[in-house]
């Protein structure tokens, strides 16, 4: 009988350890809450520099029943939790933003039960999109630099608001039609263009637009992006990362 019972005490305790230290187990969640989906993964990713206005992605293995428990058991903080609010891309993956901005040079740990990741945001880069003045601005470290630039035509607009950047690409193809205006119109066009950041997944961009070079400054003339000269798009290239904030407003 002693052997059984040392038996089943040595099966259980194989089973919670092999709970604690596997990816893929139900965890046990912070707040003394519970979730049958496991995390499946958390970005940034563990050791990512990233700017101040960075997201943070939770993507759970399989869908979310109780959203609020899952909110609840996400703790974001540094040596202490963060503010910001929730926002759900499908029943798997939730998107927490910060309030305001997350802090600069600062190390950021997030944890959801057992998974944890820990990224490092930088010295914190702001861009300032002037659509009136036809000026964009990059402050790095307290230091600003500003340059010339052309926004969204009439037809056309540039958004207001503060985007953070979503990726980057040393070249992209712009195609008239992800933006729904057909390549058969005056206003089609197929550019291959270079140095570029994403603000908005529906197409606005910060690139260089040697094509615009004499509009920059004076004139907005794009179809929603803004526009550098290829030398400053270089530059702001070199400088800004994901997860920078950019402020657009008239």
């Amino acid at each position: 009988m002693r052997r059984v019972i040392r038996y089943l005490f040595l099966m259980i305790l194989i089973a919670v350890m092999a709970v604690f230290w596997s990816g893929t187990a139900t965890a046990t969640l912070i707040g003394n809450t519970t979730t049958t989906s496991p995390v499946e993964s958390i970005g940034p990713a563990n050791g990512q520099m990233v700017g101040v206005a960075h997201p943070v992605t939770v993507r759970f293995a399989t869908a979310v029943a109780d959203r609020a428990k899952a909110e609840r058991s996400i703790d974001i903080r540094t040596t202490q939790p963060l503010t910001g609010t929730f926002a759900w891309t499908n029943d798997r993956e939730a998107v927490w933003t910060p309030t305001g901005f997350l802090p600069a040079n600062a190390r950021i740990t997030v944890g959801v039960g057992n998974a944890r990741t820990e990224f490092d945001t930088n010295a914190g880069v702001y861009g300032d999109g002037d659509m009136s003045a036809h000026t964009f601005t990059l402050t790095v470290g307290g230091i600003p630099r500003t340059m010339p630039a052309s926004y969204g035509k009439p037809k056309y607009p540039t958004p207001s608001g503060t985007f953070p950047v979503l990726e980057k690409a040393r070249n992209v193809v712009f195609d008239s039609r992800t933006i729904g205006i057909p390549l058969s119109s005056p206003e089609g066009y197929v550019i291959n263009g270079e140095f570029a950041e994403r603000l908005t997944w529906g197409g606005v961009y910060i690139h260089s637009a040697p094509w615009s070079v004499e509009e920059q400054g004076n004139t907005n003339v794009s179809h929603g992006c803004l526009n550098l000269s290829p030398e400053n798009a270089e530059w702001v290239y070199n400088v800004i990362n994901v997860g920078d904030p950019v402020t657009l407003h008239w």
